[in-house]
């Protein structure tokens, strides 16, 4: 029986030219460029003053119709009389 030799554990080897690095070098200053601008907008928001009555739609909306419905039940009441 023939003895079996051990395999060789194959090395993986990279090889890059030198426009290949360049592209690498270009994409990851892209990639950190946009976490440092998406950093400083979150972080600009995050430390905008914080209003402890905050409205709701709701009431941004009844305040602008108030006045129209007022002046509909002053109407109402002055052709009533």
């Amino acid at each position: 029986m023939a003895v079996k030799g051990k395999k060789q554990a194959g090395k993986v080897k990279f090889e890059l030219t030198w426009g290949g690095i360049a592209g690498i070098t270009v994409i990851c200053f892209c990639i950190f460029l946009w976490m440092f601008l998406m950093g400083v907008w979150i972080g600009q928001s995050l430390l905008q003053p914080v209003s402890f009555a905050k409205k709701t739609a709701s009431d941004e909306a009844s305040a602008i119709i108030a006045p129209f419905v007022q002046a509909e039940r002053n109407r109402n009441t002055e052709t009533e009389k």
